[in-house]
């Protein structure tokens, strides 16, 4: 796009030098509780999500990663590119949900 398309489209969220967020994830999952009450071991959730969600995309411009070779990293896209790689790679449970923060304006979901 032109840089008046840029900012006809983006509006403020459209910047040269770059634009970021501290996103808050929301994760939801479902399944049968287990004999120990649980539907999957949060600690293996939360590594899971540590693992292929905050160490690939913390401080990161998210322009420059490959999942956004092709799309437009807005946080809609974001938040699925987070859903298809929780949802490959979490198996404990099923993965209902993943909710992002953008602000505490916006949000976005994608669920299955």
């Amino acid at each position: 796009m032109s840089d008046e398309e840029n900012r006809a489209t983006y509006g403020k969220c459209n910047n040269p030098h770059g634009h970021g967020h501290n996103y808050v994830l929301e994760v939801s999952v479902s399944g049968q509780v287990d004999g120990n009450g649980m539907v999957c071991n949060l600690v293996t959730l939360d590594d899971c999500v540590q693992n292929n969600v905050v160490t690939r995309f913390d401080l990161e411009n998210l322009n420059m990663r490959e999942e956004f070779a092709n799309i437009v990293p807005t946080t809609e896209n974001l938040c699925t590119v987070i859903y298809n790689i929780l949802n490959r790679e979490f198996t404990q449970a099923h993965l209902e949900k993943v909710r992002l923060e953008e602000t505490m304006m916006n949000s976005f979901e994608i669920s299955s």
